[in-house]
């Protein structure tokens, strides 16, 4: 997050609409979040709010400190704020990269892949927000679940059914001979019978 910070560090140094009082209260979180104390950081960030309710950077800095202080739910839901109201492009694609963030972190992989997606198609420069995406799809294909065991005996008897031979050449040679051998016997007792039939017969 710290990288995304200084960015609005740098917004807020150029922006001279806000009051004195609230750059103050920001400039002090600021400080605070620089040095790790990220309760007091939250703290500032809410003084200068409560002067400023719609400053942007306070709204985003605190985001920022808010999940740092692992309140992560939170944090989320900050951001999904800022990435609806903040008239700052950047701000709107940073936020849904930090949403995309906190949610990777809690394993919400499919949350996560849009979230990264939803920056992207606000900066598809943003290199981190590509490979933290990259990172997520790989994670969630690993996740997902083998086939169920009836699906796999299943295809298995499909790959043994047309591997399965009626007989083999031997069989089928010894049953073409008992089929001649068949046949052979049939024609000898239909000539017996020939022969039997016209010595008995009689002349009237």
């Amino acid at each position: 997050m710290k990288k995304l910070i200084n960015i609005l560090i740098v917004l807020f140094i150029a922006n001279h609409g806000f009051s004195q009082d609230a750059e103050s209260h920001i400039r002090n979180g600021n400080e605070f979040y620089r040095q790790g104390e990220f309760e007091k950081a939250e703290a500032s960030y809410n003084e200068a709010l409560a002067l400023e309710p719609g400053n942007s950077i306070a709204k985003f800095n605190k985001a920022s400190a808010t999940s740092k202080l692992n309140k992560q739910d939170e944090a989320i839901k900050q951001f999904e704020d800022i990435s609806q109201t903040s008239p700052e492009v950047q701000q709107k694609e940073q936020s849904h990269y930090n949403k995309g963030a906190i949610l990777s972190k809690q394993k919400k992989l499919e949350e996560s892949i849009e979230a990264y997606k939803k920056a992207l198609r606000l900066d598809p420069t943003d290199v981190q927000a590509r490979e933290n995406l990259q990172k997520a799809l790989i994670e969630l294909k690993k996740k997902q679940p083998p086939p169920k065991k009836e699906d796999e005996k299943k295809n298995q008897d499909k790959k043994k059914q047309p591997q399965q031979p009626k007989m083999n050449k031997r069989e089928a040679e010894q049953k073409l001979k008992l089929l001649e051998q068949k046949e052979k016997e049939l024609q000898q007792r239909m000539q017996n019978q020939k022969q039997t039939g016209s010595g008995g017969q009689k002349d009237w």
